[in-house]
This record gives C-alpha cells, structure tokens and sequence, in this order.
C-alpha cells in the first residue's frame, strides 16, 4: 500500500506540482490516522514523512524548527504523561469513590466535563487526558480481571463469566467510552480560558503581553459562554442518548468496582496509605507549579516524577521505566507530524486564507479568522495554525495596518477558532490524537470515525456560540 501511496506521490508531484502534492499528503497523512486501530500511525505516517523530505517539500533544517519550536509540548509528553503514571493509585481512589457514590449517569457526566475543563484551566489538555485514559484503563483492568479469571464471584458467591460478556461488556465498554469523550471535550472546554491551557495561548498571550488575567478576562466574552453551552449540551446528550453517549454503568459492572474499592479500602497497608499521602502532596504542587508557571510543563512533570519516586521508595529502573511507556510511541508520532508541519509552512498552504481574510472589513476580520482557523484546525495542529495566524497578524500590526483594538481582538479570534471547532476531528487537538493512539482506544473500540461522531454535537455548539460570541461581544 505505501509503495503504491510513494509511486502516487511522485506522479503527483511532477504533474500537478508541489502545492497539489502538499495537499494530498495532508489528506494521506489524516488516512493514516483513521486507521489507528488497525495500525498505528507511526510507521505508515513516518512512511509518508520520508517521501515529503524525499520529495523536498521541506527539509530536515525545517522539520528541526519545528520540533525545537515544539519542545515544551515534547517534554510534557515525555514527562508529564509519566509523572501521572505514579499517580494512578490516588487518581483510582478519588475516581472510584465517584463511581460508586453518584449513580446518576448524568451528572457523573456533567462532573468528568466541569472537572476536565477546570483542570486543564491550569493544566495542560494533554496533561489531564492522561489523566482520564489512566482512570478508564484502571477500571477496564479490574472489569477485565475479574471477567478472564476462573473463579468468578461476588458479594453472593453468584457472579458468572456469561454476566460479564456480551452485552454487558459491550455497554461498560460504551459508558467508559462516553464519559472519556465527555472528559477529552472539557479539556478543549477550560483550556480555551486561560494563558496555561493550550500551548498556542501561552504564544498569543506572549504576542499581546497578557498575564494569566488579562488574558482570562479578554477571552472570557467567548470563552464563558462557550463553557456553558458545553455543560449543557453535556446534559441533554446524557439525557437523549444521542451520538454514542447515555450508556449506564451495568449493575454487574457497578458491583465489581465496588467490590474492588472495598478489598482496596480493607487490605491497604500503611505504606499505600503513606504512598496516596504522597501523590496528594505532588498533586498539590503539580497545580501551584503549573498555575504559577514556575518551570516550563514538561521540567514541572520531571520534578513530579523525582518527588514521588524518591519519598514512595521507587528506586529501581525498570519500575520507572514502566511510566515511559504509555507516552513515547505518541512522542514519536508528534515528531513526525511536524514534518507534516513544516511542508504546510514550506509549501504557504494556508497564505491565501490569510491574505484574503485581511482584505475584507475590520469589523469582519475577527469573525472570519475564526472561521478560518477553525476549519484549517480541524485538519491540521491548531497549535501551528495558531503560531502562522499570530504571526501574520503581528507583522500587519508592527506595519501600522491595524489597531491595538483590532490586533487584540483578532487575537481572541484565532486563540477560540483554533481551540473550539479543532475538537471535531483528532487531527486538530493533540489530547484527542493522544487519546486515539493510547491503549485505551482499543479497549473500548474507540475509532476514529467514533470519535469524529461522538465530537460532533460539541463542534456544532462549540463553534456556533463561539462564532456568535466573536461576531456580538468583542
């Protein structure tokens, strides 16, 4: 298949040209990414890597920015993603008591969202999507050990294997998928809000010298509203059982987990007890660390990792290389998007947008960047589109082309398009990648076109409201 995608490619280049080409990768390149389940993306997308710098549509020096430019978000993968393994046990508590407490689909749905969104305020989305995919992979592990062990039973001795197959794997499988989903969605959600959400907000807040604040309080005429629309569209979907969501935890499924919270509470020993002492102290110090922005994400998720590791007595290499696993294969993926990355710039694939929106009125210029940004986010990095967009526009306002007002106000506009509409597709936001290459995904037969339609409805409100914010508020 590659080879006739190389052949193609080559084809393509000397006829239609590099622009054309360009175009086809991209559309290639996302081919790949749907078809995660089946194989993951960092081979057949590396594949296609190679045949952009073997073709010259960019360059290694290129790709190289890219990633140098990128590096806090390459960190934070590497390292924060694998501070929060440490983390599973207090996560596990915390979760499961929520699990077993609140029995209302509903609002355990309106709180994984409100939560999300409030942590990824202050965290990064990726940051806290591992979060959620450790908690669902926690609970899929003890549903999973109980159901292939040879002695089943329950509080009454009656639990067989036939109760936990079937359908009711299949509808625990679709109530971890939609509570993830909802989860992945909140992060989009709060990470809009604030300085320290997105990657692409800390840039445009440099760009415009806001403080955490001033940048809250000059996004919040979109952002507010946004949030609001999503917690209530939150509920209705709960409540309609449309687009994937609505499924109930089985009964069965509810009695393992309780079981497991029991043994856990009645079996901990001291040192777990001192252990989930220690995790709630880091994660004290994870969000004062990260809301304070006291060290680039990714040196705060090494620091994380040195804490824990050293008061909970984990000293050996293979016990800490264990917490690397989960995250470097997607670490690898990343590094081969930004080749993707570099040939979009290369290649000035989105310049015609950009000149063609700075044409049109001022006071239609905010609404159509958003429109802009969000359709191009949806099929490629928002954190790029991001950079390109303030970029430009940062060169129109240093030239005396635009106002402080205006430059301001575009700058909401491309910091919500590039959050807001990009949660249509996994292509647009890394925690949605992340999540779709984890072992998680397959767990739950999360898919991609699963995705694609469980993320509609939030697109649709998303973008809406937030289109509507830009259009009457700023």
């Amino acid at each position: 298949m590659m080879i006739f995608f190389f052949i193609f490619n080559v084809f393509a280049y000397y006829v239609l040209g590099p622009m054309i080409t360009a175009w086809l990768f991209i559309a290639e390149f996302i081919f790949t990414l749907a078809m995660a389940l089946r194989c993951y993306p960092l081979q057949s997308g590396g594949l296609l890597a190679m045949q952009v710098l073997f073709l010259d549509l960019t360059n290694t020096h290129n790709t190289y920015h890219e990633i140098e430019s990128n590096l806090e978000v390459i960190l934070l993968l590497v390292f924060m993603v694998a501070g929060i393994y440490f983390m599973k046990p207090l996560l596990m508590y915390i979760f499961s008591k929520a699990f077993i407490k609140i029995r209302s689909k509903m609002l355990l749905s309106f709180l994984f969202v409100f939560l999300a969104a409030f942590l990824s305020a202050f965290l990064d989305a990726l940051t806290v999507t591992a979060v959620l995919i450790s908690v669902a992979v926690g609970f899929y592990g003890v549903y999973h050990k109980i159901h292939s062990s040879s002695s089943d039973y329950d509080d009454s001795g009656v639990l067989d294997r036939k109760e936990l197959s079937g359908e009711t794997l299949e509808e625990f499988r679709s109530f971890l998928r939609s509570l993830v989903m909802h989860g992945v969605v909140g992060t989009a959600l709060g990470g809009v809000c604030t300085l320290v959400g997105e990657p692409q907000n800390l840039l445009i807040g440099e760009k415009l010298g806001w403080d955490f604040i001033e940048f809250f309080v000059q996004v919040a005429p979109v952002s507010l509203p946004v949030l609001v629309a999503g917690l209530l569209t939150t509920l209705v979907l709960e409540q309609f059982k449309i687009f994937g969501y609505g499924a109930q935890l089985p009964d069965v499924a509810r009695r393992i987990i309780q079981n497991y919270t029991d043994d856990a509470d009645s079996t901990r020993t001291d040192r777990e007890k001192y252990g989930l002492i220690v995790q709630a102290v880091s994660a004290i110090l994870l969000i004062i660390g990260l809301a304070l922005h006291l060290a680039p994400v990714g040196v705060i998720g090494l620091g994380l990792i040195i804490v824990q590791t050293a008061f909970m007595g984990i000293t050996e290499e293979h016990q800490l290389g264990k917490a690397f696993e989960e995250a470097l294969p997607f670490t690898g993926l990343l590094v081969v998007f930004f080749v993707i990355v570099a040939m979009i710039h290369d290649q000035h694939l989105f310049t015609p947008v950009i000149d063609w929106v700075l044409a049109m009125d001022p006071h239609q210029q905010p609404s159509m960047f958003y429109l802009a940004n969000g359709l191009l986010s949806m099929i490629s990095d928002n954190v790029f589109v991001a950079t390109v967009y303030i970029g430009e526009v940062k060169q129109v306002y240093d030239a005396g082309v635009i106002s402080l007002d205006q430059y301001e106000d575009l700058a909401v506009a491309i910091n919500t398009g590039t959050n807001l509409p990009s949660v249509a597709t996994p292509n647009g936001q890394a925690a949605f990648l992340f999540l779709l290459t984890s072992t998680l995904a397959p767990l739950i037969n999360l898919s991609y076109g699963k995705m694609v339609k469980m993320a509609f409805p939030y697109t649709i409100v998303l973008g809406l409201v937030g289109l509507l914010g830009v259009l009457y508020l700023l």
